[in-house]
């Protein structure tokens, strides 16, 4: 992946580290699915997911402390607390379907359901892929580190431009960024 490597003793250098710092563990997910699946009380999460109350506990803490979660009182009873996604942890739903669809494609045999779709037309949600900033779907081998006063410098010494930022609503021919990719 290019002629440089990260420092990988340098947890602080990366964000992956400081991710799992955050969300390295089991219930941290668990909860965050939760969340995207509706959930927002205490009780409800105990339930749903059968985890101890003290775990529970210590998790939507340190998901509030990292703003994932926010703490809100309850609409129709102030005396009640709610857990709600910020706009940091709605961030965190590509690496969840990322993990999601890993997990679907090389753990146990199951068949899903419910299924994950689209809302406008109610078919299945593509593979999470790594998207150039034009849309082109890129792999491992089109990956490469470059120390950031270098970013935009080809191998051949020219200067690329960026062609435009991808946004919600915007459509890629997958087919056609697969071709290109190779």
């Amino acid at each position: 992946m290019g002629d440089i490597r990260e420092p990988l003793s340098e947890l602080v250098e990366c964000g992956l580290p400081q991710a799992l710092e955050v969300m390295g563990e089991r219930w941290s997910f668990m909860i965050l699915r939760a969340s995207f699946n509706g959930l927002h009380h205490f009780e409800e999460f105990l339930s749903e997911l059968g985890i101890a109350r003290n775990i529970l506990s210590n998790r939507l803490a340190k998901l509030v402390e990292h703003g994932i979660l926010k703490r809100e009182p309850c609409a129709d009873d102030r005396r009640k607390i709610e857990y709600r996604l910020t706009e940091k942890g709605f961030d965190l739903l590509p690496a969840m379907l990322a993990l999601r669809q890993w997990g679907q494609k090389y753990g146990a045999e199951f068949v899903e359901d419910p299924v994950l779709v689209d809302e406008a037309d109610r078919l299945p949600i593509g593979p999470v892929s790594i998207l150039a900033h034009d849309g082109r779907i890129l792999n491992h081998k089109d990956l490469w580190l470059v120390k950031r006063e270098n970013v935009g410098k080809r191998a051949d010494g020219s200067i690329a431009a960026a062609r435009g930022e991808l946004r919600r609503g915007d459509v890629v021919d997958l087919d056609q960024a697969r071709k290109a990719a190779g």
